[in-house]
């Protein structure tokens, strides 16, 4: 995205237990008629980790080599080895470890950040942060859960910003697994687990595709799918499931076209699980056929856009 003064912002996670949301803001600015100075724009800037606070704040911290601790004397010679060694690097700033923070998308309407905690089930303590434990509040934390992010001043480059969860996921039938889905009804949701990769429509709703529902306790039965879930309005956190994947897949990614209608995502390593030549599925050619990742594409019948 960009920050109002035009930067180019990128956010993203990596994808570990106990790792960290970072996010990247140019140096010089975006211009609409200047494409060839357009294509340097990643080349300079600053990236940041996250570091949450319990009161709900948050600041986003220069991974600047010579700031703080990324010193020479700290083993970081310089910027090209704060950026090779990220993780590293970060730790020296004591930022807020999450649950296998995935895909950071930011809405196209109001400018707010989710961040894809997908699990984390090596957290069987309780952290000495009590941010940490705020953001990352369930032990053994099977079912996964969002983040969302407001920049200050609704704008994606400032460097402190407020936070709150939106969405514990799980079975809200299921009281011991303590979901939460940003204070709408459980009673009225689709069971969801393991979010992995987002994306958002047009008017600002909210997609999630899961990996690895299925092994999450109370979901042996369900497979991956997609779920869509408005974050703004009356509905915010009323979750449903669009689709659902074959046996033993994740949703691996998801895309939905610009002009709404078509829903693109990758089923990756159907049949996983059971070891060949006993799949659990033959997707997506048939009985006795070995199965294949694939791409699918999802319209309605009627041409109307998706979920709709």
């Amino acid at each position: 995205t960009l920050s109002k003064n035009k930067r180019v912002v990128v956010y993203s996670g990596d994808d570990a237990r106990f790792e960290y949301a970072y996010k990247f803001v140019s140096k010089n600015s975006f211009s609409p008629y200047d494409r060839e100075g357009n294509l340097s724009l990643l080349d300079e800037g600053t990236l940041y980790v996250a570091k949450l606070k319990d009161d709900g704040t948050g600041t986003w911290l220069p991974l600047t080599h010579g700031v703080g601790p990324l010193t020479a004397a700290n083993g970081f010679a310089n910027q090209a080895e704060v950026i090779i060694n990220t993780r590293g690097a970060a730790d020296k700033l004591a930022p807020t470890k999450l649950d296998r923070p995935e895909d950071i998308e930011v809405s196209p309407v109001t400018g707010k950040v989710y961040i894809a905690l997908t699990n984390n089930s090596s957290r069987t303590t309780v952290a000495a942060d009590p941010a940490e434990v705020k953001a990352n509040p369930r032990l053994g934390n099977r079912w996964g859960h969002i983040i969302e992010i407001t920049e200050d001043g609704n704008d994606n480059g400032a460097l402190t910003f407020k936070w709150e969860i939106f969405m514990l996921c799980g079975d809200p039938a299921v009281a011991t697994q303590g979901t939460y889905f940003a204070g709408f009804d459980p009673t009225k949701v689709s069971p969801i687990s393991c979010p992995d990769n987002l994306d958002f429509d047009q008017a600002g709703n909210l997609w999630i595709a899961t990996d690895g529902a299925p092994n999450s306790p109370g979901f042996a039965a369900r497979n991956d799918g997609i779920f869509a879930v408005p974050v703004e309005g009356s509905d915010r956190g009323y979750v449903r499931q669009f689709l659902s994947g074959p046996k033993g897949c994740e949703i691996a990614s998801l895309k939905l076209s610009t002009d709404d209608r078509s829903i693109f995502a990758t089923i990756q390593h159907p049949g996983e699980g059971a070891g060949l030549p006993n799949t659990q599925s033959s997707w997506p050619d048939g009985t006795n056929l070995p199965p294949k990742p694939s791409v699918v594409a999802v319209r309605h019948v009627s041409g109307r856009k998706i979920g709709s």
